[in-house]
């Protein structure tokens, strides 16, 4: 068990900058993940900590020690690929065990560790199978398996479950969660399933770029985005934005977004007069606009309306893709019990208390 740490770490392909000035303190038994889309510099970052990529400045250190020119097999990590990577003819139980094999660790040894990672994982009755014989959540568990026989300092997973179906991913994310509580080791996991992400992470660290645009623990992420960037990434449906403007009527402040006027009430109103006359971006994510008359008790409301382009029945909710007057489109996710049909004109409740703005040049948030 042990903390990993980048420090000003960069990897360079030529012109191209892959991690630019990456600086993350994982702590020891944390769950960190990496999420951002394709491209970000989120794997390349994990593979420089595994040592499969070399560093081109900066320091990695697992625990007090630099490992930059230390081999991968010397560095007491586990990685598990999005390949599962399985020799094909070998049993189940082969395949856990060969790298112990390899380092001469003892039979009985081996037994011990390979019998304690299947029953972990709920495979001991598959350790006779060929991985043919085997699902894709079975053999993905086998290279988990693999992984933990090993007892590493740092487990480290590249997308693992991208190869799975829906259902099989909700499921595996569970177990690995289950697995990091039971193992009290530090797992470093790379996705860009930002779902993923949010339901498995001690810490979020969201990058674009190869730049690091935040870390922090997945709610706080979610109520105190950074920047547009973060505020769209983290969410599903993502956050709605609108080009505006804060105006003050009548002793009012207002988002004017050229389609509907919004009052900001309260304490949001104090905080973000400061702002007033000024563009900015107005974001509001779906789930904080709500269809009257199912409007939840204790929210700052600002009301408008709007016109029902699309409608996606979702069982427990309703995603709605409305229209403003200027034809602006945006998605709300709406109680259930809703009755609207495209073309319907519908009265809308807005959770101020959840808005943000965020600066149309920088793109940094300006409040909160």
């Amino acid at each position: 068990m042990a903390s990993v740490t980048f420090d000003h770490v960069y990897k360079r392909f030529g012109d191209v900058v892959a991690v630019n000035d990456l600086n993350i303190h994982v702590e020891d038994k944390e769950f960190l993940v990496f999420v951002g889309p394709s491209g970000c510099g989120k794997t390349t970052s994990l593979r420089l900590l595994a040592g499969l990529e070399e560093i081109s400045d900066g320091n990695i250190m697992i625990g007090d020690r630099v490992v930059n020119d230390v081999p991968p097999k010397d560095r007491d990590i586990a990685m598990v690929f999005q390949s599962y990577a399985l020799y094909p003819h070998m049993s189940v139980y082969d395949n856990m065990a060969f790298g112990l094999k390899l380092r001469k660790t003892p039979k009985a040894e081996i037994e011990r560790r390979v019998k304690e990672a299947a029953d972990i994982l709920d495979i001991g009755h598959l350790l006779d199978r060929k991985p043919k014989q085997l699902s894709g959540g079975q053999r993905q568990r086998v290279a988990v398996g693999r992984a933990i026989v090993r007892e590493p300092a740092v487990f480290l997973f590249d997308e693992p479950l991208s190869n799975l179906d829906a259902k099989l991913r909700v499921q595996t994310r569970a177990q690995l969660t289950r697995l990091h509580q039971r193992l009290a080791t530090t797992f470093i996991y790379v996705t860009h399933d930002q779902v993923e992400a949010m339901t498995m992470a001690s810490r979020i660290a969201v990058m674009k770029d190869g730049i690091l645009q935040q870390i922090d623990t997945p709610q706080h992420l979610y109520d105190h985005p950074n920047n547009v960037f973060v505020a769209g990434f983290i969410g599903s449906p993502s956050m709605n934005f609108f080009d505006a403007t804060l105006v003050e009527s009548d002793g009012k402040l207002e988002i004017n977004t050229g389609g509907f006027r919004l009052e900001v009430p309260g304490e949001k109103a104090n905080e973000w007069r400061q702002f007033k006359g000024r563009e900015v971006i107005f974001g509001i994510r779906p789930e904080d606009i709500h269809a009257k008359p199912f409007v939840p008790p204790g929210i700052l409301e600002s009301d408008t309306r709007a016109r029902v382009d699309v409608t996606e029945l979702m069982g427990n909710e309703i995603f709605l893709y409305l229209m403003t007057k200027d034809e602006k489109q945006f998605i709300a996710r709406v109680d259930p019990r809703v009755q609207t049909q495209p073309g319907d004109e519908l009265d809308l409740a807005i959770n101020m208390t959840n808005a943000h703005i965020f600066d149309p040049k920088t793109e940094i948030s300006l409040a909160g």
